[in-house]
């Protein structure tokens, strides 16, 4: 009898420990993935803060954060509850960042007129003092097609990664 109040004794010690140690390993991977969580907010913190000065961080950011997405689902699934959106790029950061983009190549587009409609007019100036000086017209010329290259190559950058930017706008 005393063998068998023994027996149940250090059986319930032994569940008892048990539990604990089971306690404890839950505590420890839900601590675990508090910092993963953590270590992912503070990873994608520079990025949402780049992609608000330069929508073209997004091109490098938002594929690594699909990637890490995908490597750590739960942690990710914690952070769109606690944004209540997308983390860490909301589709209203995606659209703003293009939105931001349009804007900048018109406000670009605008004073690069501006300025080359300046430099023209000097040169027209220049080539209307000297007679018509072959040198001159050269010059005026050598402005257009600076001009227009100048245009040319900005317009193929601002196609190029608005395009890129719409592709990350969940539809």
């Amino acid at each position: 009898m005393l063998l068998v109040l023994c027996t149940g004794i250090a059986a319930a010690v032994a569940a008892w420990f048990g539990q604990r140690i089971i306690g404890a390993i839950k505590a420890a991977r839900e601590e675990a993935a508090r910092g993963r969580t953590l270590a992912i907010m503070h990873l994608f913190a520079p990025a949402i803060a780049a992609a608000q000065q330069d929508p073209r961080a997004l091109l490098v950011w938002q594929p690594l954060a699909g990637t890490a997405r995908q490597l750590f689902p739960k942690e990710f699934d914690a952070l769109d509850r606690t944004a209540g959106a997308a983390f860490p790029f909301t589709t209203e950061l995606l659209q703003s960042a293009h939105a931001q983009w349009s804007a900048d190549w018109l406000s670009w587009e605008r004073m690069h007129d501006a300025a080359y409609k300046l430099k023209a007019a000097e040169a027209e100036h220049e080539l209307a003092a000297s007679g018509g000086a072959p040198f001159v017209r050269a010059k005026l010329d050598a402005i257009e097609k600076e001009k227009l290259d100048l245009y040319q190559r900005r317009y193929q950058e601002y196609i190029r990664v608005a395009k890129a930017l719409q592709a990350l706008i969940p539809q």
